[in-house]
């Protein structure tokens, strides 16, 4: 690409590209859930949309009557939300909608009390814990993790590359440009010769997105020289737009969508979206300089050597967690790990949806643990015990 026609050409191209992958981003993100479930790989089928919902005829002999309990936000949890609520209809008589919009907007329609509970991947700040203090609870209810997927034809399947967090953010600074900087190279000194003279195409969230803040929120605690605390947040002036080499994507399935439509081109999703759709995964270099590539165990090590101390009531200040678990401490640790947490009122004025919720947070911090989508790991004994105390706080009252 050279001059500023072939720059402004490039980037309405992209830009075309990035509406087009969204459209159609849900519909084919669920259809290759659909088809993974049937191929065996996860609990059972389902019908999916983005807004799950069903009638059961045992609703109306239940403690919470009618009621559909209804809930927004990440979509870095969409996934498992959607397989809880199918299956809470099914065996218990709940009704659950949840609504991927990202933890921004999800946050906000909690807020103003439009949805019931909202899902978010980080926890409240310490501001928004000390101005809702009492009043809202913090449940983390899975773990997951962020990886990076990439879409470059040259290298074979069965290889994979590794970057680090300097890498990472200098891609989305816009400072290295092409595949095969000796930046890159550094790091994938196997991949000389096999990484193109192609320029790297920077995919990001559209949104105001959880999956951005923690994502951010790592490549500034691992490289804070190169990715400032101003460049950490749901939204973010991405750097890499500024050069035309960057694209934004609506939610976790927008960016899945681009990366999967656009040769050369790299993305940060929750994992189980590459799983779905069938993404190769970058190694990470850890806080040990290890590359290590996201799997169960490299998760798992990651949370037991980030997470001795945890707050101990749902009301308590959960600010502190996020940053514990990001670049850990241990070898064989995957960086980028976080839990996705829901938030409820302390009180509803309804005594039927205060119910509802009692048997929601009961289900999915028991049985629910046990019917984990592929991406996503249950949360320890600990943190479910202290999810429990929820049941107890909740009461019917003003909100």
């Amino acid at each position: 690409m050279s001059g500023d026609g072939g720059k402004s050409s490039k980037a309405l191209t992209l830009v075309l590209l990035a509406l087009v992958a969204a459209s159609f981003s849900v519909a084919m993100y669920f259809q290759a859930l659909n088809l993974m479930r049937t191929a065996g790989t996860s609990t059972t089928t389902s019908t999916a949309s983005s807004v799950l919902t069903s009638t059961s005829p045992a609703a109306t002999t239940r403690p919470w009557g009618s009621v559909t309990l209804s809930g927004a936000g990440a979509s870095f949890l969409a996934p498992q939300m959607f397989e809880w609520s199918r299956a809470l209809t099914e065996t218990v008589g709940l009704r659950v909608e949840y609504q991927s919009v990202g933890s921004g907007a999800g946050r906000d329609m909690f807020f103003n009390k439009v949805v019931h509970f909202a899902g978010s991947d980080p926890p409240l700040s310490r501001e928004l814990h000390e101005q809702y203090a009492g009043g809202v609870m913090q449940l983390p209810v899975v773990v997951g993790s962020v990886v990076i997927v990439y879409n470059i034809p040259e290298v074979p399947e069965g290889r994979s590359i590794c970057l680090s967090s300097d890498v990472m953010a200098l891609i989305y600074r816009g400072d290295i440009r092409y595949w095969d900087d000796q930046r890159i190279l550094d790091v994938n000194p196997d991949l000389r010769g096999v990484l193109p003279h192609q320029e790297i195409v920077a995919v990001h969230r559209s949104d105001s997105s959880g999956t951005t803040s923690v994502f951010t929120a790592y490549l500034n605690k691992a490289s804070p020289e190169v990715w400032s605390k101003g460049l950490v947040g749901f939204t973010v002036d991405w750097p890499v737009d500024a050069v035309g080499r960057g694209v934004g994507g609506k939610g976790n399935e927008g960016v899945t969508q681009v990366v999967k439509t656009t040769p050369y081109s790299l993305g940060y999703v929750e994992l189980s979206y590459a799983i779905t759709q069938r993404l190769p995964t970058a190694a990470l270099r850890n806080a040990e300089g290890v590359c290590v590539k996201p799997t169960d165990q490299t998760v798992l090590n990651a949370v037991r050597n980030s997470t001795a101390f945890l707050p101990q009531s749902p009301l308590d200040d959960w600010s502190n967690v996020l940053p514990q678990m990001l670049n850990p401490p241990g070898r064989d640790s995957y960086p980028i790990v976080s839990f996705s947490y829901i938030f409820i009122y302390r009180t509803y004025p309804d005594r039927a949806v205060v119910e509802a919720l009692r048997e929601f947070i009961r289900w999915i911090n028991t049985e629910g643990q046990e019917r984990m989508v592929p991406g996503y790991l249950p949360i320890t004994e600990e943190v479910r015990r202290v999810n429990l105390k929820a049941i107890e706080l909740l009461e019917v009252g003003g909100t």
